[in-house]
Formats: C-alpha cells, sequence, structure tokens
C-alpha cells in the first residue's frame, strides 16, 4: 500500500528544514538599562502597608465587601499620591462564581502616548494571604515615588481582582486605552518560598514575552535583590507553546498583544494563604527591582510585541522556523498517503466510507465537546473561570462528579451504540476487501493516514508546535495500518504508545506543574473549555485526533490478531529461490530395475 520510495524522497525536505532551522538562530536582545536611582523605594514602608492592610482586609474573596472596600482604600492612596484615578466595574465569571468585580487604575501621565502597566491583584481566596498583598503595597509606594518624576512614558498602576482565572486582567487586557509598550504584573514579593521561574513570561496563547523585556527584568533581579529569573527548560518551552497555559495574570496580555512578565517569588502558582512573609530586606529588594525595571523600559527603547518562539543555547528559535521544520516532517507522511490513497482505488477499495469509518471514530468525542458547551451555555455548570486553575482552587463537588460520569457514559454509548448506528446510516461497515494473508484492510489504513495528515496540517496552520505533537504518531502508525507489513504484537503495541507519547508527556506536564491528580486534570480541562480557554475549533480539531487513535488502534488490533505463525526455518541449502536437483527432496527412480 505505502510506497517506501515517496516516503525517502520526502524525507530529503527533512534535511533542507534543517538546514534551514540552522541558519535561523538569532541571538537574544539586550535588557535595557536604568536611569532613576532604585532606592528612592522604600521598603520598610511597603512591609508596613502590607502588614496593615492584611489586618484589616483579612478576607478578600473576588467582589466581597472586603475586596470592595480595599479598591477604595487603594484609590485613596493613588489620590493622595497625585495620580489620576479612575474605576472600571464589571460583572465577571470567577472561581466563586459570577461577580461584580471592580479594577482602580491610577495614572501618571508621560509626554508621548505610550504606557507601562504595572499590575497586582488585591483578592484572595483564603486568609490572611499577606503576601498576596505584597503587590498591592508596592503599588502604592510605586505611587509615591513616581510621582515625584517628570516621565517620558505614561505609567499606570492597576489594582484588580479576580486574580485566579485572571478575570480582572483579561478585562484589564480588553479594555486598556493607547499603546502600552510593557506590562509588569507584580505576584508575592515578600513570601518565604521560592519557585522559579520568579520571572514568568508566558501567556494564554503562543505569544511569549519578548527577550527584551524578559531580559531588562532579568538584569534589575539580578542586581537589586542577587536572584536569578530562572528559566524553563527546552520541553517545557515546547509543551508551553504546544498547548499555550499559564495561571499567572500575566497570561491575558499577551493573547492581546501585550508584552507581559510576571514577577512573583512563588512563580505563577503563587503563594498559599497561610504563607509567612520575610522581613522587610525581600520586599525592599523586589520593589527596587520593580523601579528599576520601570526606569529601563520609560528611557529606553520601545519593547518589541510578543511573539512566538523558543530558547535554545542562548539563542532565539524563531516560530517561523519552527513551522517550516515541522511543515516539513509531516510532507513525507502526507506525500507517501497520497500516494497510497490513489493505489487502493485503483483495487477497488472504497475509500470514502472507510474515511466515514474513520471519522465516525470521532463522533464520540465529538459529543463530548458538544455536551460541556450544552452544559456551559445551560447554566449547570455555575463556575468555569476564563482561564487555568490551580489544583482544589474550584473543587470538584457533586455536580462536577455527575459531569464526569455523564461524559464517561456518552464516549461508551457512542462508541457502542451511535458509532455501529453512524456507519449503518451510509451503508453498513466497508467490506474487508483483505486479499489472503492480509491482516487488515488496505482502505481502511489508507484513510487512517489521511485523516489523520488532513488534522495536522489544519492544527499546523493554527499552532506548528501543537502539530508537532503528531509528527511521531504520522512516521509511526503508517507503518501500523500498513497490511504489507506483519510487525510483532510486541511491535505495534510500542509504535502506538510512542505516537501518543508526546501529548500525553504535555498534559503530564501541565499536571505536575500545577499539582493535578488525574481526576483533577480531566475537570480541569472540562473548566478550561467551558470558560472558553480552549477554542471550540481547536476542541474539535483534536476529538478528530482521538478518533484517529481509535481507528488505529482497532486496525493494530487487527494485525495483531491476523498474524499467522512464523514461518519455517529454510533447511535447503543455497537460495531460498533454488529449483535444481534435489530441491523436491527424495524421489524413487521411473526406470525399470
Amino acid at each position: 500500500m505505502l510506497d517506501p520510495r515517496i516516503y525517502r524522497t520526502g524525507l530529503v525536505l527533512v534535511g533542507l528544514a534543517v538546514i534551514v532551522l540552522g541558519f535561523s538562530l538569532v541571538g537574544q536582545q539586550g535588557p535595557l538599562g536604568a536611569t532613576l536611582a532604585p532606592d528612592a523605594f522604600n521598603g520598610g514602608t511597603a512591609y508596613s502597608t502590607m502588614q496593615r492592610l492584611a489586618a484589616q482586609y483579612p478576607y478578600r474573596r473576588p467582589g466581597s465587601d472586603g475586596d470592595d472596600a480595599l479598591a477604595s482604600a487603594v484609590a485613596g492612596s493613588f489620590r493622595h499620591a497625585g495620580l489620576t484615578v479612575s474605576t472600571d466595574v464589571f460583572n465577571a465569571r470567577t472561581v466563586v462564581g459570577t461577580r461584580t468585580l471592580e479594577t482602580v487604575t491610577g495614572t501618571l501621565a508621560g509626554s508621548t502616548g505610550a504606557s507601562i502597566v504595572i499590575v497586582a491583584h488585591r483578592d484572595a481566596l483564603g486568609s490572611p494571604a499577606t503576601a498576596d498583598l505584597s503587590g498591592t503595597a508596592t503599588l502604592i509606594e510605586l505611587a509615591q515615588v513616581l510621582s515625584g518624576e517628570t516621565q517620558r512614558r505614561s505609567v499606570m498602576l492597576v489594582s484588580t481582582s479576580g486574580s485566579v482565572g485572571a478575570a480582572g486582567s483579561m478585562q484589564l487586557a480588553r479594555t486598556v486605552s493607547g499603546p502600552v509598550d510593557a506590562v509588569i504584573v507584580l505576584g508575592d514579593l515578600a513570601g518565604s518560598e521560592t519557585r522559579y521561574p520568579i520571572a514568568v513570561p508566558w501567556s494564554g496563547g503562543q505569544q511569549v514575552a519578548p527577550p527584551t523585556l524578559r531580559n531588562t527584568v532579568a538584569a534589575a533581579l539580578a542586581s537589586q535583590a542577587s536572584l536569578p529569573p530562572g528559566g524553563t527548560s527546552f520541553a517545557g518551552q515546547f509543551a508551553h507553546l504546544a498547548l499555550p497555559m499559564t495561571v499567572g495574570e500575566q497570561g491575558p496580555f499577551g493573547v492581546y498583544g501585550y508584552p507581559a512578565v510576571l514577577l512573583s517569588l512563588a512563580g505563577e502558582r503563587g503563594p498559599a494563604p497561610d504563607e509567612p512573609v520575610q522581613g522587610p530586606a525581600q520586599i525592599t529588594a523586589l520593589g527596587r527591582t520593580v523601579l528599576s525595571t520601570i526606569s529601563a523600559l520609560e528611557s529606553g527603547n520601545t519593547v518589541p510585541a510578543p511573539s512566538a518562539y523558543l530558547l535554545f543555547s542562548g539563542m532565539v528559535v524563531p516560530e517561523w522556523a519552527v513551522r517550516v521544520f515541522v511543515l516539513a516532517l509531516i510532507l513525507p507522511v502526507l506525500m507517501a498517503t497520497v500516494d497510497a490513497v490513489a493505489r487502493v482505488r485503483r483495487r477497488g477499495h472504497p475509500i470514502v466510507r472507510w474515511l466515514i469509518w474513520v471519522l465516525a471514530g470521532a463522533l464520540p468525542f465529538v459529543l463530548a465537546v458538544l455536551l460541556v458547551e450544552t452544559l456551559m451555555l445551560t447554566g449547570l455548570i455555575k463556575v468555569a473561570p476564563p482561564g487555568p486553575v490551580l489544583a482544589g482552587t474550584v473543587p470538584l463537588h457533586a455536580a462536577g462528579i455527575a459531569i464526569l460520569v455523564g461524559l464517561l457514559v456518552l464516549l461508551a454509548l457512542a462508541f457502542i451504540v451511535l458509532r455501529p448506528v453512524l456507519i449503518g446510516l451510509v451503508g453498513g461497515e466497508p467490506k474487508d476487501g483483505r486479499r489472503s494473508g492480509q491482516p487488515c484492510n488496505p482502505g481502511g489504513g489508507a484513510a487512517v493516514l489521511l485523516v489523520l495528515c488532513a488534522v495536522a496540517i489544519a492544527i499546523w496552520v493554527a499552532n506548528p508546535f501543537a502539530a508537532a505533537l503528531l509528527v511521531p504518531a504520522l512516521h509511526l502508525w503508517m507503518w501500523i495500518v500498513n497490511p504489507e507489513l506483519r510487525p510483532r504484537p510486541a511491535v505495534l503495541l510500542t509504535f502506538v504508545l510512542l505516537g501518543l507519547a508526546p501529548p500525553v508527556l504535555v498534559v503530564l506536564y501541565y499536571a505536575v506543574t500545577f499539582g493535578l491528580t488525574p481526576v483533577q486534570a480531566a475537570w480541569g480541562g472540562v473548566l478550561l473549555l467551558a470558560g472558553g480557554h480552549f477554542a471550540l475549533v481547536t476542541a474539535l480539531e483534536w476529538s478528530v485526533v482521538l478518533g484517529c487513535v481509535a481507528s488505529v488502534i482497532v486496525l493494530a488490533t487487527q494485525q495483531a490478531r491476523a498474524r499467522g505463525p512464523e514461518q519455517a526455518a529454510v533447511t535447503v541449502r543455497g537460495p531460498i529461490t533454488y529449483a535444481g536437483p534435489g530441491s523436491l527432496g527424495g524421489t524413487e527412480s521411473a526406470l525399470r530395475r
């Protein structure tokens, strides 16, 4: 069915793409230099403010009376410092349901139209959550320091709510006015636990904070706090770009095209509500880090827009190079598949009905996606924040367990009942059409590869990093579904598992990063789909991929069952095609004796 010569010809493109990838590497842009002395930041005052606010407002769940009262206090501090204060009151989905939230913005006007935005949340799910208030205390102190300075760029100090799920940040990213040069999100600046990276560049999409902004924050962090920013492994970077997710509040800004970095000792996961805080020295060092970063951004060149890229050995791998490389990896399988489809059609196999057979395998997953969307629209899923959340943030109550069980029942019934019905409506199961000794139908194998290649190209158009997760499956599973080969069952199982490994490892990466159990990961996936973090089109594309996985497993099972006994060892000396004297064994003479 598959012509290895066409496949090998396609591999030439991979070699060319490797050369292009090697020449695409570029150096990182260095940090911007600061001009304002960061010693003006009074860490002792900020520390006292943090402790006072924690004692005065211990309960600050998003949209609560304590949250609103603290918003008024922050607005009063901004006005006292001479800032122009504005508020934005809106309804948003949070982890405690739909709430009315308030965003407080204090603006220091500059001589140009561009702005630097400093964001800190004030809400918390637990109490007293003192470390969570370190960002708010730093905002108030920055207002005092910057009010006496002449700014070239405007500085916006923003206090948000709905931090878990990033509801406040998403509203700000959606409504912020004027050009924004950079966004610095303040997280935990005083907690006792440090988790790297401290400077988090990821967004809720493929966009990553540019190296200029990352290096500027890193330089300020090293000089003022003597701390490394921390980094993410190459595999971790790839996971973030293939399946973009972050629980930090910097996430929405990158999606809307604003370069943003989260600065937090606790990393993107944030501090625990009862985490103790360090003395004034820590918030002093990190407050001066923020002030030094503002000074560098205020006086330096314009920061580039966020983009998709990887860092490898200090070099930048641009998104376009990865896109070319991934396409080159897909093309050999696509070329061999198109040729295989033409071959099986010439041999009279019903390729269209086999395509329907493959797509019918995606039906259960498509129905599960549509069920989640329906439950959200009807209000049966009552809590679905717009962004990812950590384990336990949205507890899995009886309603959540019922939803997960219902999805499992739907998947089982769709496979057992609806899938055969759909196949029957289009004429029944495709005829076997196998020649003697063939373990599976060539039409089925060609159809699986064609659908898998098509969905890989569709995913590649939107996200080449996500499409790269399917490359091992394409190259390995083409040998599983080839009826002319007879791999051992162990080889079949190995190839199936290796093809599934990349997407499974990405899911495991996030499960470990966010502290999720398998059940919590499943519930988190439901919330991400219901909350809109995953687009419906993306969910449907991956439903088709799962349908292809089911079809490959069926064909691999047929291969394993149809594999006959091992061929007997050849005992005749010489070539296996030898037909000379003695090749037929001993014979009696026909001559008379």
